[in-house]
C-alpha cells in the first residue's frame, strides 16, 4: 500500500492510500479523487518519500499539538494558539466538529428554512437540524432573528464512511 501526500487547488493537504503509483495516476485520470474537505477535484501529489504501509509494521506517532475540538476555546490565548495549530491540526479539528453536528442533527434537506421557522415559532418540537436553504432564504431566517449558519460538508462525510 502505497500512501501519498495530496493537495487540492485550495491549499488542503490530506493523504491518499493507492496500490501503487498507477493506481494513483488511473484514479486521477478517471477524477475519481475528491478532497475530503472540501470536494475539489483538481488534486495533485506533494513531493514527499512515500510512506508504505506494510502488514503487522507499526508507525511511529509524530509529534504535533493535540486539538480537542469538544473543548470550549476561549480569550485571546485560546485565539493564539488555534492560529499557531498546523494546517493538519486545523483540518483535523474541523471534520472531527462536522461528523459531530451531522451525528447530532436531523437533515431535513431542501425544507430547511421552512423546518428551522416551524421551530423557531414553536410550532414543532425543538431539535438540531441541518440542510439546504439559498441565500434568500438564509437573510430571511437571519431577519427574522432565527440563528442559523452555513457548514459546507464534504462529499465524503454524506455517505457511509469506510
Amino acid at each position: 500500500m502505497k500512501v501519498l501526500d495530496l493537495h487540492c487547488a485550495h491549499g488542503h493537504v490530506f493523504e491518499g492510500w493507492f496500490a501503487s503509483d498507477v493506481d494513483f495516476q488511473d484514479q486521477l485520470a478517471r477524477d475519481l479523487l475528491e478532497c475530503p474537505l472540501c470536494g475539489d477535484h483538481a488534486i495533485t501529489k506533494l513531493p514527499s518519500a512515500p510512506r508504505l504501509n506494510l502488514s503487522g509494521a507499526s508507525a511511529a506517532a509524530e509529534s504535533s499539538p493535540a486539538v480537542d475540538p469538544s473543548r470550549p476555546a476561549g480569550g485571546a490565548d485560546a485565539q493564539g494558539a488555534v492560529a499557531s495549530l498546523p494546517p493538519a491540526a486545523l483540518q483535523a479539528a474541523w471534520m472531527h466538529m462536522v461528523r459531530r453536528v451531522m451525528a447530532q442533527t436531523e437533515d431535513v434537506g431542501e425544507r430547511f428554512a421552512d423546518e428551522a421557522r416551524r421551530i423557531h415559532y414553536g410550532e414543532t418540537e425543538e431539535r438540531g437540524i441541518r440542510g439546504q436553504a439559498s441565500r434568500e432564504q438564509t437573510e430571511e431566517l437571519l431577519d427574522e432573528g432565527i440563528a442559523v449558519m452555513p457548514l459546507p460538508i464534504p462529499a465524503g462525510l454524506k455517505g457511509p464512511l469506510q
